[in-house]
């Protein structure tokens, strides 16, 4: 799988709508679109990416709908690339933490979704074969999702069947691709997911087994965080030092603040979270803490949160953060957050959501030129 690996000179990664330019924030945008905005709002945010969730889309709105519209692009109205997780992670949040959603086996994953009048079996053929009717631009594997507190027996069956499923994903991915039409802008990409949990001997045999079969990238696989919230920072740079760095790498659910920091020092490239969108919602905004075009604010101390709920803003002038150039921080100020938010009206969700997306744009733009610091 040559033709499409990125440039080691200018980083950027060709895919059929466009080129990545790492590093990276991409939102979740799980059901086809990222909540409370519209395409033009992500655009100028930044967005270059947003990743879409096979799982979760196979059930609502339905394959056939996303099929019978023309792919989730012409369904959501999204011209900029597009990457779809396999549905891995719901293996690990439905099925390992309750039983009865379901079952994990060598065929697949079997859900048993509430609220659905059947069965779902995902296997990794069926996970690719939906990934690239959506057209997606950068497919993932489907892969058996972990936490690092699990047992070392599990552990060594997800990394079993990770492999063993990346190797299937793999061979549908090229019969697919070699049947089907060319496109344009060249064939889409496909990322397998290091899996292994706490064990380092578990993540090199993932690694190895799938360097050897040879991927257009790689993801970290698992849940980051430990029990108490805090980032694998060990494991996660032990893993990336597995993959060559021609390679570009995902930290899958990696989309705190601090956190993408130290991942982008590791050699990470690509992050895709949840965390930002909702942490705007609940009434957490980012800020930094200084002019970050002039000093180190990209580093963890020139980071900071802010809580509209707090009383202290219900008559503040100021904007969220007069470091960011966010339609949220041009247009309003924290009185008017604040009172949205106590109103719980729409319109805070939407510009809260603006002005944290910005905030994780300009933080990775200004790590990206850390020579320009005055």
């Amino acid at each position: 799988m040559k033709n499409n690996e990125p440039d080691p000179d200018t980083r950027s990664i060709r895919v059929p709508r466009g080129e990545l330019k790492p590093p990276l924030f991409m939102p979740d945008a799980t059901f086809g679109f990222v909540r409370s905005l519209d395409i033009e709002d992500l655009r100028r945010c930044g967005i270059q990416a947003v990743v879409m969730n096979v799982f979760h889309l196979m059930q609502s709105p339905g394959s056939s709908v996303i099929q019978g519209l023309g792919g989730l692009h012409a369904f959501s109205g999204w011209d900029r690339p597009i990457i779809t997780d396999s549905g891995g992670f719901q293996a690990y949040s439905l099925i390992r933490q309750n039983p009865a959603s379901g079952s994990i086996t060598k065929r697949g994953i079997l859900f048993r979704p509430k609220n659905f009048n059947r069965k779902l079996l995902l296997t990794p053929e069926k996970s690719i074969q939906l990934q690239l009717r959506y057209g997606s631009d950068v497919l993932i594997c489907l892969d058996d999702c972990t936490h690092v507190n699990d047992p070392k027996e599990t552990q060594m069956e997800s990394v079993d069947r990770t492999i063993q499923w990346a190797e299937r994903c793999k061979s549908e991915f090229i019969k697919l691709v070699q049947h089907s039409r060319a496109q344009d802008g060249g064939r889409p990409l496909l990322f397998a997911v290091v899996q292994g949990g706490g064990s380092h001997e578990l993540r090199r045999s993932c690694a190895k087994a799938l360097l050897d079969m040879g991927f257009d990238g790689y993801a970290y696989g698992g849940y980051p965080l430990d029990g108490e919230g805090n980032l694998l920072a060990g494991m996660m740079r032990y893993t990336r030092e597995l993959i060559p760095s021609e390679f570009p790498m995902i930290a899958l659910g990696v989309g705190e603040p601090r956190n993408v920091v130290k991942c982008m020092e590791m050699g990470y490239e690509l992050f895709d979270s949840s965390l930002p969108t909702r942490d705007a919602r609940q009434g957490r905004l980012y800020v930094f803490k200084s002019d970050f075009t002039h000093e180190r604010a990209w580093e963890e101390k020139g980071i900071g949160y802010l809580y509209i709920r707090d009383r202290k803003h219900i008559k503040d002038r100021g904007p969220v953060s007069p470091h960011c150039d966010c339609l949220t921080c041009s247009e309003h100020t924290l009185a008017f957050l604040h009172h949205l938010y106590e109103m719980r009206d729409p319109l805070y969700f939407r510009l809260a959501t603006i002005h944290n997306l910005r905030f994780m744009t300009l933080l990775i733009d200004r790590l990206k030129r850390p020579s320009d610091e005055g």
